[in-house]
């Protein structure tokens, strides 16, 4: 049974901040499954650095394999989940996945204007690099129930965007 939705995308493309706001006006609770993983093993960066993507891909589905157990929610999931087929799996058949998707030079701005640095770009991310990494993800990317061209619209855009389609599929959480 798909009782929650994964926001899916790119990093920085605004997915915790759509999905803070969706949750609430859903009335169903909000998981950053990267927020799981820092509390439960530390900073995500280190967890790179010391231990490496594969670990870290293994943290990150553990997360959201415990959050599916849960009752309904709206998860935010970091950029590369679905590049780990066990994620992948479970996310098909356990969630609807809403693929926020923005232009990599969007991306890139919003980097340069974080604090926080991504392990898979480095502290100077560079446009080559989020096109080449945006590119090799786009394919599961693309496979999501529903995909939102977020670029030119706002936060609460996004989020009538979503409850209209979950009215239009007749989907509850």
């Amino acid at each position: 049974m798909r009782n929650h939705l994964a926001l899916v995308g790119f990093m920085a493309a605004g997915k915790s901040t759509v999905g803070k706001r969706l949750a609430r006006k859903l009335k169903v609770p909000f998981v950053d499954i990267d927020d799981v993983i820092v509390s439960e093993h530390g900073p995500i960066s280190e967890v790179f650095y010391n231990q490496g993507e594969e670990t870290f891909r293994q943290f990150e589905h553990d997360a959201i394999a415990h959050s599916i157990e849960s009752e309904s929610s709206v998860m935010a999931l970091g950029g590369g989940a679905v590049m780990f087929e066990p994620s992948l799996k479970l996310l098909k058949k356990r969630t609807y996945r809403i693929f926020i998707k923005v232009p990599p030079e969007q991306v890139l701005g919003r980097l340069r204007r974080s604090q926080r640095v991504r392990p898979v770009l480095g502290p100077q991310p560079t446009l080559a690099r989020i096109k080449d990494l945006y590119e090799k993800r786009m394919a599961a990317y693309a496979h999501a129930d529903l995909t939102i061209e977020a670029g030119e619209l706002s936060t609460p855009q996004i989020v009538d965007h979503i409850v209209e389609w979950m009215h239009k599929k007749k989907i509850t959480l």
